[in-house]
């Protein structure tokens, strides 16, 4: 970049000094909603973040997590915590996860790519297995995409394909597996009379079988390897369908935690275990429950559990699901080349950056924020803290997890005098927000804003500055609702628990007493997202941000 004369050097800004500490919290999964009783943040007792929101319009306002302004193809897409992260570093906006996707798949040029040829070799005398979440909730995989890969793949010489499916009751309503397992199980047919030997081979819910993250539960994914690599579960069915239909009605099942089961023929065969030769594509495009899987199938020294029988494969994701780790090796679709990050800048100008959370944010703090990137841009000026997180244990059980650690790791980095900026997440919103339970996410919103507390009270005591913003909604609404905004209910008269992320704003609140007379949110930005915090920060430290980032949210009003 040299050559094009880049500078990393950020101008001056000219109004605010340099020098004061900037103190960056993100509360994850805290958006901004009506008050009701499905609102956790207004239900709790949050008197930090009632106090902030007090500073509005100039110094709190809510700003975009979701849609175009993370990078999602259209305002129907929740924004998540990767994409999020994403945007609060990079200053900018980029194509993400199923944008990418959509993009690849509508030009062609995912079947044009390394990845794509790669597992084409194995068509002509193998089995194509397609391996993810069958749903519609464009968190974690889109059942359209699902349906044009397997026309692409078709048309491109794959003759037996098999699917192993996920149901997902988390991201979409619980019960809406049976109308994907329909949708998919017509796609099938439809193959099948065009000569391709296309059908379902194995499933399970994708909270018990395959889709873990961080390592939480290794046993989860042993359950799918064994249903779609051993082709052994203790369900076998026919049919998709009737899998699911039936499993539904075992007690304590639902739509995420469904038993495996496999698919078998008339002879009681498995119809779909993956074997030497084949083809393995897992086509969910979020990273974060893939990787345990990933690893699996692409390691060959491997000690989670017991394979029993590893298959020589040609495996791809539908992305690369840890750049650091080269994970896996084979892609279809490439990630967004996320350069000069404002982590990257600041260190370059020598602001000296802390960075914590608990394991199951560490990495959004560190990797998604510095755009998909391992490790320190300069480690005499960084310290990155992992916390390690409960494992084991679902996070409602323990709401308030680390959120209080964390705090106090934040205060102490703060006051040592070590640090120009001071950058955690808190999870707790998000995580308590997942399980549904909507009691103990009160309990996760009260821990959350006693941890911005301490923070602050630090921040007060360097005379610092404080940033306090979110990656996206969850804990702000925890019911479905219908057209009219009421909470929907099922088919026995009972409300609807909403376990996933939401389509909400998320705040954004400025202070402290390092923050120079005649600060304040600009009026003139109406429209913007997480993307804008990072020129916004850039300016507390004291610099102007680079002309293509996201224009800043505060202006200084003499």
């Amino acid at each position: 970049m040299g050559s094009t004369g880049f500078s990393w050097k950020l101008a001056d800004h000219p109004k605010l000094p340099k020098g004061k500490l900037v103190a960056m919290i993100v509360l994850d999964g805290w958006g901004e909603a009506s008050p009701d009783k499905f609102n956790c943040i207004h239900v709790a007792e949050t008197p930090t973040m009632d106090s902030l929101k007090n500073g509005a319009p100039d110094k709190w306002r809510l700003v975009r997590a979701h849609g175009t302004a993370v990078g999602l193809p259209t305002e129907d897409d929740m924004g998540n915590s990767e994409v999020g992260h994403n945007a609060l570093g990079a200053g900018r906006i980029y194509a993400q996860g199923a944008k990418l996707v959509d993009a690849a798949l509508e030009s062609g040029k995912i079947y044009e790519d390394e990845g794509f040829n790669y597992i084409k070799e194995s068509f002509a005398n193998n089995t194509l297995h397609l391996i993810g979440l069958m749903s519609d909730g464009g968190v974690h995989s889109r059942l359209d995409q699902v349906q044009l890969l397997l026309k692409g793949a078709s048309e491109r010489g794959a003759k037996k394909i098999r699917l192993h499916v996920l149901t997902d009751g988390r991201d979409v309503l619980d019960g809406s597996s049976i109308g994907f397992a329909e949708t998919l199980e017509k796609e099938l047919s439809d193959l099948r009379k065009k000569g391709i030997d296309a059908q379902v081979a194995s499933g399970g819910g994708r909270m018990y079988v395959t889709m873990d993250r961080y390592e939480n539960d290794w046993e989860v994914v042993k359950r799918g390897w064994d249903a779609q690599v051993l082709g052994e579960a203790p369900h076998k069915f026919k049919n998709v369908v009737e899998a699911v239909k039936t499993l539904r009605q075992v007690p304590g099942s639902n739509d995420q935690y469904l038993p495996p089961f496999v698919i078998v023929d008339e002879s009681g065969s498995p119809v779909g275990p993956i074997v030497d030769g084949d083809a393995v594509v897992t086509f969910n495009f979020r990273a974060d429950r893939m990787t345990m899987l990933a690893q699996a199938l692409e390691y060959e020294k491997f000690d989670k559990f017991d394979r029993v029988r590893v298959p020589k494969i040609r495996y791809a994701g539908m992305l690369q699901y840890d750049g650091e780790l080269k994970l896996p090796n084979y892609y279809l679709v490439s990630p967004p080349l996320i350069d000069r990050t404002s982590g990257e800048y600041l260190v370059h100008n020598g602001v000296r950056t802390f960075a914590c959370s608990e394991t199951v944010k560490f990495g959004h703090v560190t990797f998604f924020w510095n755009g998909n990137r391992s490790g320190y841009f300069n480690a005499e000026l960084e310290e990155y803290v992992e916390i390690p997180s409960d494992s084991g244990i679902t996070f409602n059980v323990q709401p308030k997890m680390k959120a209080l650690e964390i705090g106090e790791k934040a205060r102490d980095a703060i006051l040592s005098g070590r640090f120009d900026q001071v950058r955690v997440n808190i999870p707790n919103g998000d995580m308590v927000g997942h399980t549904g339970d909507v009691e103990a996410t009160v309990v996760a919103c009260k821990a959350a804003d006693e941890a911005v507390k301490m923070i602050l009270d630090a921040v007060e005591q360097v005379g610092g500055i404080f940033v306090v913003t979110a990656d996206h909604g969850n804990a702000e609404d925890m019911v479905k609702r219908n057209k009219k905004g009421e909470p929907a209910l099922d088919k026995e008269g009972n409300v609807q628990i909403l376990t996933s992320h939401t389509l909400q704003p998320v705040p954004i609140a400025i202070g402290g007493p390092g923050l120079a007379e005649g600060v304040k949110f600009r009026k003139d930005v109406p429209s913007g997202g997480l993307a804008n915090v990072a020129a916004t920060v850039m300016n507390l430290h004291g610099f102007v941000a680079p002309d293509d980032y996201e224009t800043t949210l505060i202006e200084v009003v003499d």
